[in-house]
Formats: structure tokens, C-alpha cells, sequence
């Protein structure tokens, strides 16, 4: 067991709700954090509280490490950010090569905050889903970027940070094996049926791998490695 207390970014989507577990089954102590920058989706800042409710009842264990659970308006971002994500327009792709869900700079918001309030909180280690393996080609999940601004923040705040991204190597289907690793079938039917990813924010259709609108690039993704997952573990 690592001493050490940890904040995880937690949005209550498929990627944070694994890596809040990891962080349930790997420190003493762990705090979650939210945030509200005016989201397409901010049904999932409802979905977070289901699985926070459910990581509670069904795991006691980690139950009795998690503890106080954040929420920072960051309105400005999205008041800033011409994207899919934060306006009522058709995902598409950028003349740049990136789908238009790329808010700029929303990861390097989101990993600064959280270090500022774990330097408050007096908790050493800030958890985030961010990958380079499965994802939309965003330059903020990469993992150069993360080691960069790890540096930087642990410099600009006389402290120093550790920044873990326990999904930056792994597939999607690699991330719902570690869900099955950590917490078995009830972790992955907490998952599928609470967190939410869908950049559309549509909970009205229920697949296999949860709800969505199941076009969207983040239901792509997320149905893509159910499906290799379920194949490479024999499911149906």
C-alpha cells in the first residue's frame, strides 16, 4: 500500500472511474475532483455521483479511503472554447487533423486546478485518464505533455507533484480488462451502466458497454474495446 494521498480528476466517464479505482486499490487515501466549464455532456457530472454512490456500497474497502469529493467552475473554458464539446454543433474534423471536441488547453486547466487544490488539501499524487493510445489524437493526453507540466507545476509551486496517467499505454479493451482486474464483474458493471462518456450526452440508448449515442468518436472508442475485450476474454 502506497502511503501517500492522491486527488483523482473524475469526470464519472469510463476512463476516471477506472483510474479512481486504481487509485482506491493503490494509496491510503483519495479525494475526487470535478469540473463544470460548460460541457455538452454535463449529464456526466450527474453520472459521477451514481458512481460514487456505487464505488461506496459495493467496495467497503475502498470505501473507507475515499474521501471528499470536488467540483471547480471553470466556466471560462468553455465560454473561450469554440468546440463540439462546448457548443451545439456536428463533430467533425479540424483543418488542424483534430475532431472538433478538442477543447485547447482544457487538460493543461484541469491538471493545474487540481494540483492547486491538492496543494491545499496536502495530497501528493494527481490521478487523470489522459491516454495516447486510444484516443482523438488530442496533444494535451499526451504523455510528454503530462511530464512537462508536472515539471512545471511542481516548480511553480515549491512542491513537489506526481502526476500518475495509469491508462496512457493501454487500448480501450486494455482498460476494461483492468477494470476486471481491480474490482471483477461488479467494477465492470459499474462502469457500464453508471459512468457516462458520450460527448452528446445521450442516455436514452443502453448497449452492452452503456449508454450513448453510439456514433460519437468517445462511443466509438468505448464500444470498439468492449467488443475486443469481450472477444480476447471468450464473453459472448
Amino acid at each position: 500500500m502506497d502511503t501517500r494521498k492522491a486527488l483523482v480528476l473524475f469526470s464519472g466517464g469510463q476512463d476516471s472511474t477506472t483510474c479512481l479505482a486504481w487509485a482506491l486499490d493503490r494509496y491510503a487515501a483519495v479525494e475526487t475532483v470535478a469540473f463544470d466549464y460548460g460541457q455538452r455532456h454535463r449529464v456526466e457530472l450527474d453520472a459521477r455521483q451514481n458512481v460514487l454512490r456505487e464505488l461506496r456500497s459495493r467496495f467497503p474497502a475502498w470505501s473507507e479511503k475515499l474521501g471528499e469529493d470536488h467540483t471547480i467552475d471553470l466556466s471560462v473554458l468553455g465560454k473561450i472554447s469554440e468546440t463540439a464539446l462546448t457548443r451545439e454543433t456536428e463533430i467533425r474534423l479540424t483543418d488542424a487533423g483534430l475532431p472538433n471536441t478538442f477543447v485547447p488547453g482544457r487538460n493543461l486547466v484541469f491538471l493545474t486546478m487540481a494540483a492547486a487544490l491538492a496543494y491545499r488539501r496536502g495530497l501528493d499524487v494527481v490521478v487523470g485518464g489522459m491516454c495516447e493510445t486510444d484516443f482523438s489524437g488530442y496533444p494535451d493526453c499526451r504523455d510528454d505533455t503530462i511530464k512537462a507540466l508536472q515539471v512545471a507545476v511542481s516548480l511553480g509551486m515549491g512542491q513537489r507533484f506526481t502526476f500518475e496517467t495509469p491508462l496512457m499505454w493501454l487500448d480501450k479493451a486494455q482498460t476494461w480488462q483492468l477494470a476486471s482486474d481491480l474490482g471483477g464483474d461488479a467494477l465492470v458493471e459499474v462502469v457500464a451502466e453508471y459512468s457516462h462518456t458520450c460527448y452528446l450526452g445521450d442516455r436514452s440508448k443502453r448497449f452492452d458497454w452503456g449508454y450513448g449515442c453510439g456514433t460519437c468518436p468517445a462511443c466509438e472508442l468505448r464500444a470498439a474495446g468492449y467488443g475486443r475485450w469481450r472477444q480476447a476474454s471468450g464473453g459472448a
